[in-house]
């Protein structure tokens, strides 16, 4: 996960060339205050110019540094887990893995591709756009505030167990200390217009709607639910969620770690909006932190903000124009996954720190890929004479990412079944992040047509 491979002795030998000599002991000036520190605005704007253009030439997209700038691999090593939080040099908060503005590998691109202009009658059916058919998604409408579900204790519990093996497995952002506050707090019956309520009642719907799903099975859970039971537990969900969304403008207007929580939970049901909102409010609070901050909130912050550079990066990768939040651009200075205790057993706390660890890590090499190779200036997939040594490096890299993963989520890139869940995603993301480095062939291959004899030659 480290990013661009600059040395620190690199970076040193820019200071010098800033012509700005230290004088001690000399005389304060005559200027204004305003005139200071105009100067040192001038003075910093020239520094990171001269700056900006030796990074430009140290990370000039060569196959030489393709490897540095893309590696996901030490991410899941086997090293990681007792590294967790462990900041990195300076060296290595250099190159972001971002999505550049208007790639070319949107699948809003692709579908325009003129290759695919014989297949009228596909492209006539999908009369609207990918963004098209995302906004068409039926708003939630502000109704009549519902009354809040009844359920005994073993029921809540029995539901925040639900919360904590589905949705915090995968999206390992809440401590197991705030889901049992939370449990407190509902078993009290005190719920009130506050975004700690708001909270509440998401943790709620989405554990109902993880047992209507059937994310997990458990003792108490059989796997087979019958019609009463997931018609129970679909009413359930949405008595909750509309509670909880009739609280959601508190979180909306509060710059506190349960407002970010509560507008990225609510993401999933509602898209881009909310993770956009969740993404901007995380980035603030992380770059304000107060220095008396619980290590525990902090830790919370840091995983809501790899969550959302996860699900934002997704979406980007999709539609084309989408406005960004700017996390991607600060990725490379965010900690990855600390200690944080998100789950009842040890063993499945391992898992999920790994399994989020394996996400974070593929996310960014699709992000290298997109950019390398589909940015919208200076990508190399249209080039016949760059892309066959990047796609190669790219593809070891991938290869190096898929060898690293622990065993519980290894995978065999054919039908057969997966160890886990988690291991099926994971292989669909690989299969993914294959096509996307794979695919200056296929537009080679259509756009020479019938004059295709062989690959084009790998560039040495």
């Amino acid at each position: 996960m480290s990013g661009n491979a600059m040395d620190v002795g690199h970076l040193v030998q820019l200071v010098p060339r800033g012509g700005t000599d230290c004088v001690y002991g000399a005389e304060a000036t005559n200027k204004s205050k305003s005139d200071l520190i105009l100067d040192v605005a001038i003075r910093s704007e020239s520094l990171l110019q001269q700056l900006s253009a030796q990074l430009a030439q140290a990370s000039h997209r060569s196959p030489a540094n393709i490897s540095s700038v893309a590696s996901p691999g030490n991410a899941i090593s086997p090293s990681t887990v007792s590294n967790f939080g462990r900041g990195e040099g300076p060296s290595d908060h250099i190159s972001n893995a971002i999505l550049s503005p208007f790639h070319a590998s949107t699948t809003e691109s692709i579908l325009s591709w003129p290759h695919f202009g014989e297949f009228r009658s596909l492209i006539k059916e999908s009369k609207f756009s990918v963004f098209q058919l995302e906004n068409a998604r039926r708003p939630l409408s502000h109704r009549p505030s519902p009354p809040q579900p009844f359920m005994t204790k073993s029921d809540i519990e029995k539901t925040i167990r639900s919360f904590e093996r589905g949705i915090n497995f995968w999206y390992p952002t809440m401590a197991r200390s705030t889901a049992k506050s939370l449990k407190e707090y509902l078993l009290s019956g005190a719920v009130k217009e506050s975004t700690r309520s708001c909270l509440a009642l998401l943790v709620m719907a989405l554990g109902c709607s993880s047992e209507l799903v059937g994310l997990f099975t458990t003792k108490e859970t059989p796997e087979t639910h019958s019609v009463e039971i997931e018609t129970q537990q679909r009413f359930l969900a949405s008595m909750y969620f509309e509670c909880a969304f009739k609280k959601i403008p508190l979180a909306q207007a509060e710059f506190t770690a349960d407002a970010v929580q509560c507008l990225f939970f609510t993401g999933p049901l509602q898209a881009w909006s909310f993770i956009s909102a969740a993404a901007t409010k995380c980035r603030l609070l992380l770059s304000y932190t107060p220095s008396d901050q619980p290590p525990e909130r902090l830790e919370c912050l840091r995983r809501i903000f790899w969550s959302c550079y996860i699900l934002e990066s997704d979406f980007l990768a999709e539609l084309s124009a989408l406005p960004q939040t700017g996390i991607a651009e600060i990725e490379s200075l965010i900690p990855l996954p600390g200690e944080y205790s998100t789950q009842e057993s040890q063993s499945d706390q391992e898992q999920s720190s790994l399994y989020f660890l394996a996400c974070i890590s593929m996310r960014r090499l699709l992000n290298r890929v997109h950019d390398l190779l589909y940015a919208r200036n200076d990508g190399v997939g249209f080039d016949n004479n760059q892309f066959p040594s990047v796609v190669s490096e790219l593809g070891h890299q991938l290869e190096e990412w898929k060898d690293l993963l622990p065993f519980h989520f290894q995978f065999s890139v054919d039908l057969d079944t997966t160890k886990s869940p988690e291991g099926a995603f994971l292989r669909q993301r690989y299969l993914t992040c294959k096509s996307v480095i794979y695919r200056p062939y296929l537009t080679w291959a259509l756009s020479n047509g019938e004059e295709v004899v062989e690959c084009p030659p790998d560039c040495i």
